[in-house]
């Protein structure tokens, strides 16, 4: 047990004498050194940005210019000069009208003793409409439903101040 203690001892001590030995790192230091003694770099400030102006867009109740342009002919707006079209601004907005009417699509639609109503899905969700309801931004009218369209007359602006009807059409969207 003697002789045990004596050779792990002899092995540390040899392990430890080929440790001492620093002069193979004569070059590593004399590389550190170098580097230590090298002026200090200088670093660039951060660049200065612009501060973030938020934008609003107001043009949400004009024509989109995705849509070919209303074309009004000028005969047929002065023969409807005894009939002043513009939206009634004190009726009471109705839910779907706080919607653009191009997130609808007709699904279908339901007939009773009450009337036929038209099924459209929107952004959130299956609503029913019937005809004299409201929907859109453009003050949309729904004047007739069939079981494969809706039609509705959106009064907007002609441009010159005044208002035009538009008649658009949701057609029903076939399951594919």
């Amino acid at each position: 047990m003697i002789r045990f203690k004596y050779l792990t001892a002899l092995a540390v001590a040899t392990l430890l004498a080929g440790c001492e030995s620093h002069s193979g790192f004569a070059d590593l230091n004399a590389f550190m050194d170098e580097v230590r003694a090298r002026p200090k770099g200088a670093i660039e400030p951060l660049p200065k940005f612009a501060a973030y102006e938020p934008f609003t867009y107001q043009a949400s109740n004009l024509r989109s210019p995705f849509q070919p342009p209303i074309k009004i002919d000028m005969a047929a707006k002065q023969k409807a000069g005894d009939r002043v079209v513009k939206p009634d601004e004190t009726r009471i907005k109705q839910f779907l009208e706080g919607f653009n009417i191009e997130t609808f699509t007709m699904v279908g639609t339901l007939s009773n003793d009450a009337g036929t109503y038209a099924l459209i899905t929107g952004s959130d969700g299956v609503h029913r409409v019937k005809i004299g309801d409201y929907l859109g931004t453009n003050h949309g009218k729904v004047v007739a439903i069939s079981e494969s369209q809706i039609d509705v007359v959106e009064i907007v602006t002609d441009g010159e101040g005044g208002w035009v009807e538009r008649p658009r059409s949701l057609t029903l969207k076939e399951r594919s």
